[in-house]
């Protein structure tokens, strides 16, 4: 039966159980499912056991946190000392992380205890958790079907039950369309609130660290222990926790028009809907608005985001770590390292992005997507002076097949329609679970709030 972290902590604290037993178990999971679900890319069971028997003596002593003991899977572009971290990609097949990120850190100053790395798309770089080249992973709900991406391993081994809660990154919508997919909580916070230190950048001022947990309660315990002040991201910002009252009587609760238009299939549509209804019927006032240039968000995206995966993805050389290359000058030696160990989908976004910036193509497309987020972050701003959150689908579309949209990368990049406005313009949001479709494939809600106002996602969430 799947736990959430609350009742998993009380029965940890409680002697229902050893974290060493529970540890276990997770781990047995993971050798009964994975095969077939691909979840995993590595698993720590003698290291787990370990961690799970250090948890049980805090517990003992009285000594325990709120993750001592609880399991948790890692995204593999989050590093872990002195563990294989490959972010899904050929180049880093046998690169060991040197240091925690930070919030590794936090992980670890709590008691928990880590199962292995998960599965994503290279890099980060997709909708689907289909263009690693460990292959793909496939959707615990139906195995013919993707779990979204890029963090979709992650989403994958939760919804699964191989874990308690998951870490995965956000650049998109790579925690909310898995967390969507996979029916789960999936929360990408207020760019900033959480260090990106350790965490192998795609575009850095797009990527956000964040979590998927088996409740909105939990998605809040983890945002709570990991958003915390790190002077080694100098994009961190302290969080200050909101304590002001919630009534969701007094919350205004904004319906885009653009969310609902054509494109949007009408399973997801009709439960989305439905939810909009359950908070009227709380008392929530419903406002109808606009964000007129959402229609910009998915191209704006984009370009920024090829364009600083170009260049962030320039350190990977072949020299100074990862696969390297064979070659008589050192440009051969670069040209073979990227050639053998990017993927195509890596390729080919770095060369969009290259373009995009090079002389000539700078100003007709990198500088228009600058002025185009600018307006996109306007929209929101203007909205939230009306409204105190947004609701919408997560996805356009449900759980896809696998390979249905792989030879149409449009097709597929519409994917994240509803969720690559939100990282332009440093928003927090939500995706929590709704009912499932006729052919028992999960939908999600997605729930936006201003800057910094995690607190109303959390509860506007928990009423659902």
């Amino acid at each position: 039966m799947t736990k959430t972290i609350k009742e998993i902590r009380q029965d940890l604290d409680s002697k229902k159980y050893s974290a060493e037993e529970l540890t276990k178990e997770y781990l047995e999971r993971i050798k009964e499912k994975d095969s077939e679900i691909h979840a995993f890319l590595d698993v720590f069971e003698k290291e787990a056991i370990l961690e799970a028997k250090e948890a049980d003596k805090k517990i003992q002593n009285g000594e325990a946190l709120l993750l001592t003991g609880i399991p948790c899977a890692i995204k593999d572009n989050i590093l872990i000392e002195g563990k294989r971290c490959t972010s899904g990609s050929k180049l880093l097949e046998n690169y060991i992380a040197s240091y925690d990120a930070f919030v590794i850190k936090k992980l670890k100053e709590e008691g928990a205890v880590f199962l292995g790395k998960t599965n994503l798309d290279e890099f980060a770089m997709g909708s689907s958790t289909e263009n690693s080249y460990y292959g793909p992973t496939k959707n615990p709900y139906d195995v013919r079907r993707v779990p979204g991406g890029s963090s979709g391993g992650s989403a994958a081994a939760l919804a699964a039950n191989m874990c308690a809660f998951s870490l995965g990154s956000d650049t998109g919508g790579s925690i909310r369309q898995p967390a969507s997919f996979c029916n789960v909580v999936g929360l990408k916070p207020t760019y900033g609130t959480v260090s990106r230190s350790g965490l192998m950048a795609y575009a850095s001022s797009l990527d956000q660290i964040g979590c998927f947990t088996n409740s909105v309660e939990d998605a809040e315990t983890i945002f709570n222990i990991i958003g915390q002040k790190d002077e080694a991201d100098f994009t961190n910002v302290r969080f200050i926790k909101d304590s002001s009252d919630f009534d969701i009587r007094k919350i205004k609760l904004g319906v885009p028009k653009e969310y609902f238009e054509e494109g949007l299939d009408n399973e997801v549509k009709e439960e989305v809907l439905k939810a909009i209804e359950k908070y009227r019927a709380m008392g929530a006032q419903i406002v109808d608005i606009s964000l007129p240039n959402s229609k910009h968000a998915l191209a704006c995206y984009y370009i920024i985001a090829t364009a600083e995966a170009s260049a962030n993805l320039a350190r990977f050389d072949g020299i100074r770590y990862g696969l390297k290359g064979k070659g008589d000058s050192l440009d051969d030696i670069y040209i073979d390292s990227r050639t053998k160990g990017f993927g195509e989908e890596v390729k080919k976004r770095i060369m969009l992005g290259t373009y995009t910036l090079s002389s000539g193509y700078y100003d007709a497309y990198y500088k228009k997507a600058l002025k185009a987020r600018s307006l996109i972050k306007k929209d929101f701003d203007e909205a939230f002076t009306k409204v105190d959150a947004i609701l919408g689908p997560v996805s356009p579309v449900l759980p896809f097949k696998i390979g249905e949209k792989s030879k149409d990368p449009l097709s597929m990049y519409l994917a994240d329609i509803y969720t690559t406005s939100i990282n332009l313009a440093g928003l927090p949001a939500i995706s929590v679970p709704l009912n499932l479709s006729k052919e028992g494939l999960p939908i999600g809600l997605h729930i936006i709030t201003p800057h910094f106002k995690e607190k109303n996602l959390f509860n506007i969430g928990n009423l659902i």
